[in-house]
């Protein structure tokens, strides 16, 4: 089989590698769930190449991100759900829908303060046509708030949007000053699991205290998926700047103690 720029032979590919006796062990025993952490990874890594403004390795990234589709899509095609053609239809019917200032059957311009407004409530005819054919027990009497925010997204997002819906009803903190206390507590918190030697109480408390700290950067207007990529960036440039500091003096890291590391991780941030 040879390469093309033909999605249909993208498609016959991961037909081929999930056939059966004939196809890859390693595909045949994927399943939805198991390839779900892989999609996520993948997209991470398409916004990766962007913030670093890498084209070539964007272009690379945007191909593993459409193969976690066409994975998805064959997996689901297995079970006479639905396939590739299916979600490329049903994605181009949603633009065109969402997008009646371009693709209108009638002479028609719409301004663009209006755009977002009409994609808005265009969405949200989608989302109550999607649950009005939901079978009836998938419906529940009650409806939260917080239903509408998507599970599939990254914690720190989610934790983002969950935190946003509620404060539009009040339940906030009208001052970052209290948040930050409310860290203060969550870090107590800790510490007392610590005491306590308790595992399972450590993890609560850990997520306590993201959950707050992402409370915090709403509050300040900063996008905590951007501030922990941006502090991951610099922590890397000041490591390599204690291995770069070792090897001018012909030491590995594994030969510094950490002291030593310490001291040159100071120096790195003023250097850095």
């Amino acid at each position: 089989m040879t390469p093309s720029r033909d999605i249909s032979r993208l498609i016959e590919i991961m037909a081929a590698l999930r056939t059966p006796v004939t196809g890859c062990p390693w595909d045949l025993e994927q399943d939805f769930s198991t390839i779900a952490p892989y999609t996520i990874e993948e997209a991470y890594e398409v916004v990766d190449a962007i913030t670093r403004g890498d084209l070539d390795d964007l272009h690379e990234e945007l191909g593993d991100l459409l193969l976690q589709v066409v994975f998805h899509a064959q997996m689901a095609s297995e079970r006479n759900a639905f396939d590739f053609g299916d979600v490329v239809e049903a994605i181009t019917r949603k633009m065109i829908r969402r997008h009646p200032h371009v693709f209108a059957d009638k002479d028609g311009n719409l301004a663009s303060s209006h755009v977002k407004e009409v994609w808005d409530r265009i969405k949200a005819e989608e989302k109550a046509e999607r649950a009005a054919r939901r079978p009836p027990e998938e419906s529940s009497t009650h409806k939260s708030l917080l239903s509408g925010v998507k599970a599939g997204q990254p914690a720190l997002t989610r934790a983002m949007e969950l935190q946003r819906k509620a404060s539009t009803v009040g339940f906030d903190w009208n001052d970052p000053r209290a948040v930050l206390q409310k860290i203060r507590e969550e870090a107590d918190e800790i510490e007392a699991a610590l005491d306590r030697n308790d595992r399972a109480g450590l993890a609560e408390e850990t997520g306590d205290l993201m959950f707050a700290l992402v409370n915090l950067a709403r509050h300040v207007e900063a996008d905590p998926e951007a501030a922990l990529r941006a502090t991951n960036a610099k922590f890397e440039r000041r490591f390599a700047y204690i291995e770069r500091a070792l090897e001018a003096q012909g030491r590995t890291l594994e030969e510094a103690s950490l002291a030593e590391m310490d001291a040159l991780w100071n120096a790195a941030k003023t250097a850095t």
